[in-house]
C-alpha cells in the first residue's frame, strides 16, 4: 500500500539503527514484525552480508515495509508522537482541533456582539 494513511507506526530511525548495528542478526526485521525472515537472516548472518546491505538500503530509501505491508517511512520516534502522522486517526484529531478552534472563535464573536449591542452605561449626563 502506497497510501500515506496506511503508513507504519514504526520509526524509520529505529529500524535503520537496528539494521546497521544488529542487522546481521535480523533485529530490524523483528522490530518490523517479520519474525520468520528475521530468524532466517540471523541463521545466515544477514544473508552473508548481502541481505543485510539490501535491507539497510531499503530502510534508508523509505521502502522497507512492516509485517502488515505498511511502509516504515517516518523518521520520528514512536514516543515522539501520540498518533502516527498521516493516519486516519491523526486526521480525525486535526478535525476535532479545528472544530474546537472554530467554537472558541464563535464564542468570542458572540461576546463582542453582545458588548457592542448593549447601551453605554458610563454616560451620566444629567
Amino acid at each position: 500500500m502506497d497510501d500515506p494513511l496506511f503508513a507504519s507506526p514504526k520509526s524509520r530511525t529505529t529500524a535503520l539503527l537496528l539494521s546497521i548495528f544488529l542487522g546481521f542478526a535480523g533485529a530490524h526485521r523483528h522490530y518490523a514484525g517479520k519474525h520468520q525472515s528475521a530468524i532466517l537472516q540471523m541463521c545466515t548472518l544477514g544473508g552473508i552480508g548481502l541481505w543485510w546491505l539490501y535491507d539497510i538500503i531499503l530502510i534508508a530509501a523509505g521502502s522497507f515495509r512492516d509485517r502488515d505491508g505498511n511502509v516504515i517511512a517516518d523518521w520520528e520516534g514512536e514516543a515522539d508522537r501520540l498518533v502516527p502522522v498521516g493516519t486516519a486517526a491523526a486526521l480525525l484529531d486535526e478535525v476535532d482541533q479545528l472544530r474546537a478552534d472554530v467554537a472558541e472563535l464563535h464564542e468570542r464573536l458572540e461576546f463582542a456582539e453582545r458588548l457592542l449591542a448593549r447601551p453605554d452605561v458610563t454616560d451620566h449626563r444629567a
